[in-house]
Order: structure tokens, then sequence, then C-alpha cells
């Protein structure tokens, strides 16, 4: 069953920028996706071309990736700071094709410590009654 959640994502040099007193906060850019998919199989955080424009995100290198279509080659951009089910980090991000949907990986469910449940969909993990528990091993 395909599971999908609302993910909020900023650009962490503008949010660098504004805590530097160089940025204003409202110049900050910012989207909203809301059916965002959560995929397991993805590694982090995946963005179709058209947002990473819109965060205005830097390409750092390109890489090799391995998708269910075969190995092809991506490019990583500079940080966002994401936010799901009110918990934050930030990551690096990889780009996808237009059109493709934004996926969210296993590395951002561990960072917030969150479970998808089959019929709840994307839950806090309950081993810790819902408290954020990072792992540190």
């Amino acid at each position: 069953m395909e599971q999908t959640t609302r993910i909020e994502l900023a650009n962490r040099d503008d949010l660098a920028l504004v805590r530097a007193d160089i940025m204003n906060p409202e110049d900050v850019r910012r989207l909203t996706v809301e059916n965002a998919l959560v995929d397991t199989g993805a590694t982090g955080l995946c963005l179709p071309g058209p947002l990473i424009e819109q965060l205005g995100l830097t390409p750092l290198r390109k890489i090799q990736a391995e998708t269910a279509n075969g190995i092809v080659t991506r490019t990583i951009y500079s940080e966002v700071e994401y936010t799901v089910l009110e918990r934050s980090d930030t990551i690096r991000v990889t780009d996808l094709p237009e059109g493709m949907p934004v996926l969210l990986g296993h590395m951002i469910l561990e960072a917030l410590d969150l479970c998808v449940d089959m019929k709840k969909g994307l839950i806090h993990n309950p081993a810790y009654d819902g408290a954020w528990m990072i792992k540190i091993l």
C-alpha cells in the first residue's frame, strides 16, 4: 500500500543567512509538499528538478544511483531543512526527473524516528510511546 505524507522544506543556506541577520525570514525559499511518497527503498530525500529550482539549491556533485530502471547519474544538491510530523532535521537532496513524486527514504524515517504503519500511515515510533528517540550505535 502506498503511503504519502506532508513535508515542509526550506533552503538551509537561506536559514543560515537569517541567523546571521543578513536575510529577512520571509525571504527564505520554502515549499510544502502534501503528498510526498514514503519510499523505504529510497535512501534520502529526492526532489524533481522544478522543486530544486524553486528552493534555489546548489549542485554539489554527480553520483551514480541504482534505481528500479537501472543505474543512472544523479546530482546531489545543497541541504534543506525538512519537517515531517512536526519533527525536523537537515539533509542534502538528490534530483529526480520532472513529473516524479517527492521521495522520502529510510534515512529520513530513521533521523525522525518514524515508522510506516500499514493502517495508519506514517507514525511516530510506538516503541517509545511516540517520544523522539535518537539511535546512537
